[in-house]
């Protein structure tokens, strides 16, 4: 049993987000046990009684992060000359050359890299959603597994799949596609041998064709049908990023794409979508009446030029909406307290600020506080933009953005112990210096704002399930020079665009 004392916490509880000064955080190998105030386990402090005492007066304490998408591979192509200034069809196509010579060793370095940045800045669970299998080759699931054991992060690993390549219509080279039944095949074999669906769980597997432009419409509906067989398992996809996708779909399909989805039973509670840039009202009002989740990537979306999900109207119609950083070759990092940041900034743009409509019933926060925690999740208005939203004029809050990090991805992953620091929680959290330069003065001001609207720095210390993986801003499991430089030398031998 160990102790964080006293420190200052911000953690969602029920439906409040609390600053609570002087406090303290007792938790051991797996939950948070106890949390209040500081004089209340002074005593027991100098009694001796824990195994650890963690000196926590210079620190501001929060939660550890929730990152609901990425492609932890793709941090072998950020950056990439051919794809600095493309569309998403565009970019993927001059991208499928370089990852079609992926292999076992590439996906692990890479997926170190990119975990390593995450929980330097304070994110302790996230989802991979991993679909390059190229034919021939000798990638697998435990490339990322291993990783992510490895470092020591909480990892929901999504066995995605492309079948539909060129030659039928798709957008992938066939060399980079799979088939049908090969997929899920694979898909029973890694949820057999990974699949965890205890509370605390380090490893999840969930299941995750790409896109509808990828994908056959066969395997979306099998894929869905083969996960209910299971439990815990989760759906996910990317859908609605682009207005390419939906033309895509029009023509192919006849409908647009969360249309699709729905026809395919790929809809409901089990099921959370990345990007959901291009809806109607009618879409957001289908996603509130299944309740499916959405994952916000915004610095991707702006990136790639393509667009600014509704995440007012989405939260405000009951949608649960969590934070995600996307690929490291569309955001080109993975720091997911300067993606709240994106998403805050990118919610204040006046094309993303809610449509004034006759009748409706302003709200000044469109995302309660601990959504994703039990009895907490706003009840659907089930009507889309039409119904409920932000009074046009109220800018995005600030505390919002950080709930989307916190208790909005764990809401998406379906993960009530994610997200907050009350005690059952998991013993996942991060520490950041209050003499950090980067937030000097505004700590004084609001601890919150100032990890949101400040340049977020690295976190000093993190720990997942009461283990520490960071310390003294370093990562603990490798030297990351090292690794850093096995990267470089890695992408310029392999996959540098020149």
């Amino acid at each position: 049993m160990k102790i964080l004392h006293n420190t200052t916490v911000i953690t969602p509880s029920g439906h409040a987000l609390r600053t609570l000064h002087n406090h303290s955080l007792v938790f051991d190998d797996c939950r948070v046990l106890a949390l209040g105030p500081a004089t209340d386990f002074q005593p027991r402090v100098a009694a001796g009684e824990f195994d650890e005492a963690i000196a926590g007066e210079r620190h501001l304490v929060i939660p550890g992060l929730v990152n609901t998408h990425h492609h932890l591979y793709q941090s072998l192509t950020r950056c990439l000359p051919a794809a600095q200034n493309e569309r998403l069809f565009d970019w993927l196509l001059n991208l499928y050359e370089r990852w079609r010579h992926l292999d076992y060793e590439a996906v692990n370095i890479a997926a170190k890299v990119s975990i390593a940045e995450l929980l330097l800045h304070g994110c302790t669970t996230t989802s991979d959603h991993f679909y390059m299998f190229p034919r021939g080759g000798d990638v697998k699931m435990e490339a990322v597994l291993d990783a992510a054991e490895q470092l020591g992060i909480r990892l929901h690993l999504c066995r995605g799949a492309m079948t539909l390549g060129q030659s039928r219509g798709g957008l992938p080279p066939d060399d980079c596609c799979e088939n049908d039944q090969d997929v899920l095949a694979d898909c029973q074999r890694v949820l057999d041998a990974y699949h965890d669906t205890s509370d605390y769980a380090l490893r999840r597997i969930d299941l995750a064709p790409c896109s509808p432009f990828n994908c056959t419409r066969e395997l979306l509906r099998d894929t869905a049908a083969l996960a209910r067989e299971r439990d815990g398992v989760l759906l996910h996809t990317h859908l609605a990023e682009t207005l390419d996708e939906q033309r895509y779909c029009l023509e192919r399909y006849g409908c647009r794409p969360v249309r699709l989805l729905a026809d395919l039973d790929f809809l409901g509670p089990d099921v959370y979508l990345a990007h959901c840039i291009h809806l109607n009202d009618d879409e957001i009002g289908l996603l509130a009446k299944t309740n499916t989740g959405v994952s916000h990537n915004p610095t991707s979306n702006l990136r790639l030029g393509s667009g600014i999900a509704p995440i007012r109207e989405l939260l405000a119609a009951g949608v649960r909406v969590g934070l995600g950083v996307d690929g490291s070759s569309s955001n080109d990092g993975g720091n997911l307290l300067g993606e709240a940041r994106q998403a805050l900034l990118a919610a204040r743009t006046p094309a993303a600020m809610p449509k004034s409509t006759e009748g409706r019933v302003p709200c000044p926060s469109p995302l309660k506080a601990g959504a994703g925690m039990p009895g907490a999740m706003p009840k659907s208005a089930g009507g889309g933009r039409g119904h409920a939203s932000d009074d046009a004029g109220q800018l995005f809050p600030v505390a919002d953005a950080f709930k989307l990090a916190t208790v909005g991805g764990a809401a998406c992953l379906n993960r009530p112990v994610l997200g907050h620091l009350n005690p059952g929680a998991a013993a996942d959290f991060a520490m950041f210096r209050v003499d950090d330069i980067a937030l000097a003065g505004a700590i004084a001001q609001d601890p919150i704002a100032a990890l949101i609207l400040c340049a977020a720095p690295r976190a000093d210390r993190v720990y997942v399930a009461g283990r520490e993986v960071i310390h003294d801003g370093r990562i603990t499991a490798f030297d990351e020079s090292e690794l850093a430089n096995q990267m470089n030398e890695l992408v310029a031998a392999r996959f540098r665009g020149d």
